[in-house]
């Protein structure tokens, strides 16, 4: 379909690959630069403070002016949640499904961000002409309506990102993928597969969704009180299902959770969600009803649940704590890394005196392919070349097994690394090169203002906590004005470490008196001297290593 041949063609993951969210595809086509997602990732349990990571968009600033497009796949976090960072920095349009770009204006509206950004809404049937290149979509199953498939359609064939799929035989209409479509895609040549790969160790096929909103509706029926759903906020299907069961249950249904409410809200008025009239009541009206006749969907400021769900179980929650007979269905899949806190989340509830339910008893089901699913996108696509994407390194390997499984040659299947080129130019697909990838850390306001310098030191602390060394000399009469002074953070309890602070003491102003009777006074010398002599005696005496602060002043 592309009108021109085509000398080069680049794939860049810039986030997304060897890890489960933060995704983002760079598509470069000779001159031009089409971008893929511009996704979040939750932060790891060793990100201490670390609110959300969003991908390194360093290359696409240097190379913004070429940037003709910004193709979002689907309304989740990890495809949008990073968009108001980029379009900081990068104008670009942004080319989304209505009830996707919805959701990422209303993101702008909450973060206050007043760029200047063209959206466009494209379907299953647009067709967009760029210089290089056509482009167009086709619908995907997911668990969020609107989710798109992306194809690139170069001279020498088309490049498929498959978006977040599954293929479930029971969805209805808002879920139904374009089977026809992909099928046409995949008899034209596909050049390149960009395949979903999160669930790529799972056999079989995923689970329908018509199971589980059988079984959720059978948990609403079973319970004798309040029923608490903990959910990820952009996961509708889910939302669906509970009004639906709410509905068939007669039970009354409050959204508690800003980035919950904000989809609810956007979804509600695009008609992407159905609610009985009358069904949704605010958390003041809890106490008119019955416990029996009410059910409370709940998320975290993040729009994930755990976070909400531990403070709920602590009844430090705002508006809504855990009573004794509820029942708490648990929906979300929590990410790689955060089982302990899932774990302990469920300990705390059923202490809270809860039933919990979750995934184990059918509560949830995945909304990517399992491994049938992915095999049989992979047929439907024939592609020449293959890149397992959006997941762990071992997804990634698992997911190119499957391809190799079905026939093809792994000298034909590349899994990259973020930062990767891979180029395809003169007939053959080969690496070529890096450009620069990793994390940016958003910690409040701070964007990359925090980096593994700050992280070690808020590991250190967390670990063996803070020694400070306060003194104030007189250089003039090379005496010690006061001091040395200690303070203790976190490393050991003072008064029960009296002789501890005198041995630390004592070298203190050894090295400081040592100092002063030399010719030359070098500040940085005596704090370094300080550091490791305390080190080394603190850490004999106590097998610990805290951070060692020494503060010198002169009157």
């Amino acid at each position: 379909m592309s009108k021109t041949k085509n000398e080069s063609i680049k794939i860049i993951p810039l986030g997304g690959v060897g890890e489960i969210g933060k995704n983002m595809y760079v598509i470069e086509v000779d001159e031009e630069i089409f971008v893929i997602d511009a996704g979040l990732m939750f932060p790891e349990n060793e990100m201490l403070g670390i609110d959300i990571v969003i991908p390194d968009i360093q290359y696409l600033i240097e190379n913004k002016d070429r940037v003709k497009g910004i193709f979002l796949t689907h309304g989740h976090e990890d495809s949008i949640g990073a968009i108001t960072y980029v379009l900081n920095s990068v104008k670009a349009p942004v080319y989304g499904t209505r009830l996707t770009n919805a959701l990422v204006k209303a993101r702008l509206k909450d973060e206050q961000v007043h760029e200047e950004v063209k959206f466009y809404n494209i379907h299953s049937d647009s067709l967009l002409h760029f210089k290089s290149i056509d482009v167009t979509f086709f619908r995907t199953t997911h668990s969020i309506p609107d989710s798109v498939g992306v194809c690139l359609h170069t001279s020498e064939g088309v490049i498929v990102h498959t978006g977040e799929f599954k293929f479930d035989q029971s969805a209805k209409h808002l879920y139904r993928p374009d089977l026809g479509k992909m099928a046409q895609i995949g008899d034209k040549g596909v050049l390149c597969l960009l395949s979903d790969s999160i669930e790529a160790e799972r056999p079989g096929y995923t689970t329908s969704e018509a199971v589980i909103a059988q079984h959720v509706t059978d948990a609403f029926r079973m319970a004798t009180g309040r029923v608490i759903v903990a959910s990820f906020a952009s996961n509708l299907i889910r939302l669906q299902q509970v009004f639906d069961a709410a509905e068939q249950n007669n039970r009354k249904v409050v959204v508690v959770g800003k980035s919950l409410k904000r989809v609810y809200d956007v979804a509600l008025k695009l008609g992407y969600i159905h609610v009985r009239e009358g069904m949704i009541i605010s958390i003041d009206e809890i106490g008119d009803y019955p416990k029996d006749e009410v059910v409370i969907i709940a998320t975290g400021t993040q729009g994930e649940p755990f976070e909400a769900l531990q403070r709920m179980s602590k009844r430090t929650h705002r508006q809504v704590n855990i009573e004794e007979g509820d029942t708490v269905l648990i929906t979300a899949t929590p990410s790689p890394g955060m089982e302990v806190t899932v774990g302990k989340t469920i300990d705390m509830l059923y202490r809270a005196g809860a039933n919990v339910l979750t995934a184990n008893k059918m509560v949830h089901v995945s909304g990517h392919g399992s491994q049938e699913d992915l095999k049989f996108m992979l047929n439907i696509m024939k592609p020449k070349y293959f890149v397992p994407i959006q997941g762990e390194y071992k997804m990634l390997v698992a997911h190119s097994q499957l391809a190799h499984d079905i026939g093809l040659p792994y000298k034909q299947i590349f899994i990259l690394d973020k930062g990767d080129v891979l180029q395809y130019k003169d007939g053959k697909m080969r690496m070529s090169g890096r450009v620069q990838a990793g994390n940016v850390l958003i910690d409040g306001i701070g964007v990359g203002d925090v980096g593994n310098i700050v992280l070690r030191d808020r590991k250190l602390l967390s670990e063996d906590g803070v020694f400070t060394v306060v003194v104030t000399i007189n250089r003039k009469n090379k005496t010690i004005v006061s001091g040395p002074e200690i303070i203790s953070r976190g490393f050991v309890y003072v008064r029960e470490s009296e002789e501890l602070m005198e041995g630390a003491s004592g070298i203190v102003t050894d090295i400081v008196h040592t100092y002063l009777q030399k010719g030359s006074f070098e500040w940085n010398a005596i704090k370094q001297d300080v550091r490791d002599q305390l080190n080394y005696y603190l850490f004999n005496k106590t097998r610990r290593r805290p951070m060692i602060l020494p503060i010198i002043m002169e009157v």
